[in-house]
Order: C-alpha cells, then structure tokens, then sequence
C-alpha cells in the first residue's frame, strides 16, 4: 500500500488539533439551482465523483519506524467509502448558521479527513455545500483542487506537462562526503531560526490587542460571511496605490475598530497582531505534496480613526514585510517546522497550539479562485466563503477569496465569545462604503 510522509508542517497541524481546536479548513460554496431537488442530486454527484478523487481517497495513520518515529504518513484507505463523507441536509434558510455549526466538529481521524454538507435551500431555487479538509491533508491550494475533482469538468486548453514532486519517504543516511554542505546549512537554518525567534520576541512588545479578541475555548462556531464588489476595491486601490490585499486587509482593521465601538469596547492604542499566511509552494507542480507556508505579521491600525490613514499604515507594513521576504519575521514561524523531529511535533503540538495567541491575534488570509465559472450537476455556483480554522486562545479569524468579479469574506468566529458575529459582517460593507466616500466624494 502507497504511504507517504507527512511535511514537517502538516505533522504540526495533525498534532495540533483538539475537540476544542479542530484543524480543518472550509469553504461555503453557494449555487444557484433549477429545481427543489438539485440540492439532492448534487449530493448523488459528489459521492459518485469522489471515488475518482484519488486524493480524498487518503487517510492519515501514525508511523512509528526508526529514522520517523512519532511521525505520520498518507495513504490510500482500502475500505474508503464516499457515503462516509458526503451528507445531505434537511433544507434551510440560513446556509451560514448550518455551516456554523458543522464547522465545529471535528473530522473522523480514523478515515480520510475530509466532508462535503450538502444543505438544500428551503427556497428551492439555491442549494449549497460545506466543504471541509483537514489542514494535514491540504493547504488552501490543493483544497481547492480536491473540491474541483467533484465539481463539473472544465474545458480547458491542454497544457504541456508539469513536474510531480515525489512524496516524501523515509530519509536516508547522509552521504559523509555532503557532511560540510550539510553543516553549513544546518549553521544557516540556525541563524534563520534565530532571526525569527527574536522576531516574534519583539513583535510581542508592546502588544495592545482587544479582549474581544481573545477568547476560553469553547468548541462552538459561528461564521457569516460579507460579499463586496471588486469593483468598488479597485476603486479606492487606484486612488490611493498600493495592493487590492492591502485593501482588504485594511477593510478588515477598520471593520474591526467599528465592531468594537459598537459594542462599547475601547479602541484607543489598540493594534492586534495579523498573520498573513504567505504560500510558497512552486506554482508548476503537478501534485504538490504537504503545506508550504510562510507569513508575514502585520499590526492592524485598529486605533487609528481615519480610513485612508488605516490603509496607509497596512500598505506601509506590507511592504516592509515584503522586502524582508516570507523566510524572515516573525510571520514566518511556520518554516520552523521543518527542523522540528517527527516525535517533537508529536509531544510539543499541544503546546504549540497553545502558544499560538502569544504570536498573533487575528488570522487573516486571501484563498485564490480560479476566474472560471464552476458548476456542479450544471447549477452555477453563485459566491464561495472560505473559512479558516481557529487557533487556541483566539475568538476570530478572517478567509477572503475573489470569485467572478466579487469578493467573499469568510467570518469564523467562537460563538460564545462572539455573539455578535453579524455586527462585524455588516462594519466590512460599511467599511468599504466609508473607504469609497473619502476616496471619491
């Protein structure tokens, strides 16, 4: 039977999961439908479609052998049975509120970690699916592959082929004559890692971040999600410069400082820590094995009560960040994975998890769409809300993605600690009707 192991940071997010903390990723595809069946039907596809997905075919078993002791491995589950993972609702008319829900349970770790909720809408005239991979199964690239190998084919220009890159197996012992090339790096990393660490050290200096922020876990979800048009970004990007990233991430600081307002919480001096997951996966790869992530960290203008001088500071911070490159700051933490033994993920992943408030308040990342328009049993889909997971200690996070000329946030949110999660959906529509006005009044 094929297996291959684990990266270093998928390890890490297998180990770091707990009931309160599951570790998956979601995305709430929304599709419009022709008739009150096609909520049924689309479940009837994506269960016949997925047997032929050989990536949702792999389950995620422990390895004990010498040289990856306490490590973990995929492999193809011989008992794999798509009705395990692919379950039709009752109708609804609240998508988001279900998905809330279903966001909270963890994924069966004995099977491939993954599920598709099909949620009919009580309408008849719109169905959609929760989709929901385990973070050490893919990243939020390849879950996007996976959930298009069940979605309608695309006809598209066949492209020369790309590499495959070879799974990961048991290492081999060094050749003694790459011993001084071996040190040297090792003497590299060590200063990389370094670096980082100080990093992160410093960025906790002077940390002023919100209670609101901060959360005893719960185990309960909530999500919502906030569609703009992308129009309207590129608006006010061309006004003022910079990035549509730094756009959105902007509308998320100034979202946030109106949500505490509301709620009566102060703002003044407040400027929580943002970990903006970088990717650094080779774009031309075939079948990319494993997590490759980076991050840049950012302190969102939170205090600041000028929209335009809101987006100054994050375009500011970004760029800085970029200069400095996804192998050094304190965003890059996650490239310590690498040197961490299998057995040491294992035994520190609680403690990991734990830690993760300590280096950043707010997760805020952008999943890339394709421009296509995907279909599934031939009904369109009409918006997709990607939703992150949860760190421990931590009340929200924030998924953006662009789909057909508009952009979907994807709120997550502990339900107790965050009762108000619509709140904070309606401030990132006023947000950017506020960012419009000033840059064209």
């Amino acid at each position: 039977m094929h297996a291959d192991l684990l990266a270093p940071l998928d390890l890490a997010f297998w180990n770091i999961e707990s009931d309160l903390h599951p570790m998956h990723l979601g995305a709430l595809g929304v599709f419009s439908a022709h008739s009150p069946t096609a909520g049924a039907h689309a479940a009837d596809l994506l269960a016949a479609r997925a047997a032929a997905v050989p990536g949702l075919r792999m389950r995620i078993r422990d390895v004990w052998q010498p040289l990856a002791f306490g490590g973990a491995a995929r492999e193809t589950a011989p008992d794999f049975d798509p009705l395990d993972h692919v379950r039709l609702h009752a109708p609804t008319d609240d998508f988001h509120a279900v998905a809330g829900r279903l966001m909270q349970r963890p994924l069966e770790r004995g099977r491939p970690p993954w599920e598709a909720h099909v949620l009919p809408g009580e309408d008849g005239i719109s169905f959609a699916v929760l989709f929901k991979f385990h973070h050490a199964l893919a990243d939020g690239l390849r879950a996007l592959k996976l959930a298009a190998g069940v979605l309608d084919p695309l006809d598209l220009p066949e492209r020369a082929p790309r590499p495959i890159e070879p799974p990961r197996t048991l290492p081999a012992l060094p050749d003694v004559r790459k011993v001084p090339e071996l040190v040297r790096g090792a003497l590299s990393d060590v200063g990389r890692a370094l670096d980082i660490g100080a990093s992160v050290a410093l960025s906790a200096l002077g940390v002023s971040s919100s209670a609101a922020l901060r959360s005893t876990p719960t185990g309960t979800r909530s999500i919502a999600g906030v569609d703009l048009d992308i129009d309207d970004v590129h608006r006010v990007r061309k006004a003022v410069g910079g990035t549509v990233n730094d756009v959105l991430i902007a509308v998320v600081a100034g979202a946030l400082r109106r949500w505490l307002e509301e709620r009566g919480d102060p703002t003044e001096g407040v400027a929580p820590r943002a970990l903006i997951p970088v990717s650094k996966r080779r774009p031309r790869t075939v079948a990319p094995q494993g997590n490759r992530l980076s991050g840049y960290l950012i302190r969102l203008p939170v205090d600041d009560p000028d929209p335009l001088a809101r987006l100054d500071r994050v375009r500011t911070a970004m760029v800085r960040n970029k200069d400095a490159g996804p192998n050094r700051g304190a965003g890059a933490v996650a490239l310590l994975a690498d040197h961490v033994p299998a057995l040491g993920h294992r035994l520190g992943g609680p403690l990991v998890g734990q830690a993760a408030r300590l280096w950043f308040d707010i997760l805020v990342t952008s999943v890339p769409l394709p421009g296509l328009g995907l279909r599934l049993g031939g009904h369109p889909l009409t918006a997709v809300y990607p939703l992150a997971p949860l760190a421990p200690g931590q009340s929200l996070a924030v998924a953006i993605s662009t789909y057909r000329n508009q952009v979907h946030y994807g709120l997550v949110a502990d339900a107790a600690a965050v009762p108000d999660l619509d709140v904070l959906a309606r401030a990132v529509t006023d947000e950017v009707d506020s960012l419009i006005e000033v840059c064209d009044p």
